[in-house]
């Protein structure tokens, strides 16, 4: 399955052509042997998956889409491949009383994005970038990809999904970041 769109550059952002790369807690050592991805908190079936079984998943699709950085900066045309997080929030059966999501990394940080953004059809726990595995830097093995917020809810070395009734800040949100980020709305900073 393939999700190809081009889209219009958001207010405020410039595209260039290289990554700036972040870590805001330092690149972990990953050992696939031992990472696991799991869906908890306000679900039916908590469910936990090893590297394997998502990347040779039948669930993986491709979508094209621009990147960008909160501090001004994007990236054009980047080609990802994943699996939606509505499949894996499906499988995990989500409560009714749901309404955000939390995603934790290997290195402690994290990042909270209300459920109808998490749930769209091209949000997705991507595990390939422009045709090759993620880079440490980038996040290997995975993280959430969701094209229409700001770089900083992609949270880099995900380990877990929880889905939560209430919003809880993040890294980057108790430092003043806005609690969705979404690109169209400029929403960079909490008021």
């Amino acid at each position: 399955m393939s999700f190809d769109k081009e889209v219009k550059k958001p207010p405020g952002q410039r595209f260039v052509r290289n990554w700036v790369i972040y870590s805001a807690l330092g690149v972990p050592i990953v050992d696939l042997e031992k990472w696991r991805l799991s869906i908890t908190g306000l679900v039916e079936k908590q469910i936990s998956y090893s590297y394997k079984e998502l990347v040779e998943s039948q669930l993986i699709v491709k979508l094209k889409r621009d990147f960008h950085c909160v501090t001004g900066w994007s990236i054009p045309s980047v080609q990802w491949e994943g699996i939606p997080i509505k499949i894996l929030a499906d499988k995990a059966v989500i409560k009714p009383k749901a309404s955000w999501v939390m995603f934790y990394c290997m290195d402690g940080y994290t990042a909270t994005v209300p459920i109808e953004d998490a749930l769209k059809e091209d949000s997705i726990v991507a595990f390939r970038m422009n045709g090759e595995p993620l880079s440490a830097e980038q996040g290997f093995p995975a993280r959430p990809f969701i094209p229409h917020l700001y770089g900083w809810k992609s949270a880099k070395w995900l380990v877990e999904i929880e889905f939560i009734k209430d919003y809880v800040d993040g890294y980057w949100e108790m430092r003043g970041y806005h609690g969705r980020g979404n690109i169209w709305y400029g929403e960079r900073y909490k008021k």
